[in-house]
């Protein structure tokens, strides 16, 4: 029920991206450039679930993060990009969520002073774009602080346009062609 995507750019870069069959919505993007070495880097989670590291059993025995720290992650839905921050237990009424404009960012912050988080949106960095601070909102429920950002129109085009791309693509191992090369 998913659809793996793996791009190669000229500059050594590499993204992959998994979106859902049914509904074409993107589930996870990840990013990986080569290290100092020319070998590959370790993968940077940028839409998704974030990817534990793998820890031996007797690492994971003596250090272990705590499972009530809050978790930011970003997960997207067909007309915005969405974070979500698990276990963060205050009411709605702590938080504040702003944009920075010289900065390019958004800020999350408590009033208590016991979160702060400032995080960017890459995929307005990559097509150029400006925040727009009217297009941020933010709830809590379940101990989670969901923040939403509508896509700009230029964005939803781009992704209409990639979706008609993705469905020309015929699937590596779908057994359809002999196509070793491309």
């Amino acid at each position: 029920g998913k659809q793996k995507i793996h791009y190669l750019f000229e500059d050594g870069k590499e993204m992959a991206e998994e979106y859902d069959m049914k509904t074409g919505q993107l589930v996870s993007r990840k990013w990986r450039e080569k290290n100092t070495f020319g070998g590959s880097g370790k993968w940077q989670v940028e839409v998704g679930e974030p990817t534990s590291p793998l820890l031996g059993p007797l690492e994971s025995e003596l250090i272990k993060e705590s499972s009530s720290n809050p978790v930011f992650m970003r997960k997207d839905t067909l007309t915005s990009f969405q974070w979500r921050i698990r276990n963060l237990p205050y009411p709605k009424e702590v938080y504040s969520v702003s944009v920075e404009k010289e900065q390019r960012c958004c800020v999350v912050r408590t009033t208590n002073k016991k979160y702060y988080k400032k995080f960017s949106i890459p995929d307005l960095d990559r097509y150029h774009l400006p925040l727009d601070a009217a297009a941020l909102s933010f709830t809590h429920a379940n101990n989670t602080l969901i923040i939403t950002y509508q896509k700009p129109k230029e964005i939803l085009a781009a992704e209409e346009q990639l979706q008609k791309e993705l469905k020309k693509i015929k699937a590596a191992n779908s057994g359809d062609g002999d196509c070793k090369t491309q």
